[in-house]
């Protein structure tokens, strides 16, 4: 049980309380609903991946915004991970694409722009007709710094802007409500 327990705190936002009623209320299940659970986490492991294009979650090789052809405006909104790509999605006022650096550069962590998706995000701007890169980071120091190292890569290629400031500082875009994240998104201003 202790063990259960343990791996149930290795899971964000789960403290020690938690993670004893989660154990507790899986063991009193039938084993049948325990097994499915299990195979479920295992499915997910290994049939989600990241999308070839954008990098978000996807059981495809191609997630499904990205084969969207209805939403080609020229507008590529960056974020920092597919929460946050979820996030903006709740909103309904994106109609463009996304691109998923899966972290922020964090120096203290020793995570520079080489380990973030940065590259790929640049060759599809330059090869792409991107007429926009939205930066929704979250307004915290590593997304500042990544938003400033993103600002001078690509406005040789296109306008970059990024969400107005709508949100707290050191909050995290996936725990805004939705007309936070809409009012940030349609306040957002060019980087300069």
């Amino acid at each position: 049980m202790a063990r259960l327990i343990d791996q149930f705190e290795r899971l964000p936002g789960i403290g020690p309380r938690t993670a004893q009623r989660l154990a507790l209320h899986l063991l009193r299940q039938p084993e049948e609903q325990v097994r499915n659970f299990a195979d479920a986490l295992l499915a997910a492991r290994s049939q989600v991946g990241q999308c070839k294009c954008c990098f978000h979650l996807s059981a495809e090789p191609i997630c499904e915004i990205c084969r969207n052809e209805e939403r080609g405006n020229g507008q590529l909104c960056v974020v920092a991970d597919s929460r946050d790509l979820l996030a903006m999605e709740r909103t309904r006022e994106f109609k463009g694409h996304y691109h998923v650096l899966c972290g922020l550069i964090s120096p203290m962590d020793g995570i520079g722009p080489e380990l973030l998706q940065i590259q790929p995000l640049v060759n599809r701007v330059d090869k792409e007709s991107i007429t926009e890169v939205i930066l929704a980071l979250t307004p915290s120091v590593e997304g500042d710094t990544t938003s400033l190292y993103l600002a001078r890569l690509l406005k040789p290629f296109t306008t970059v802007s990024r969400i107005a400031y709508g949100l707290p500082v050191g909050s995290e875009l996936e725990y805004a409500d939705e007309v936070t994240l809409a009012r940030a998104f349609e306040g957002r201003r060019q980087v300069e």
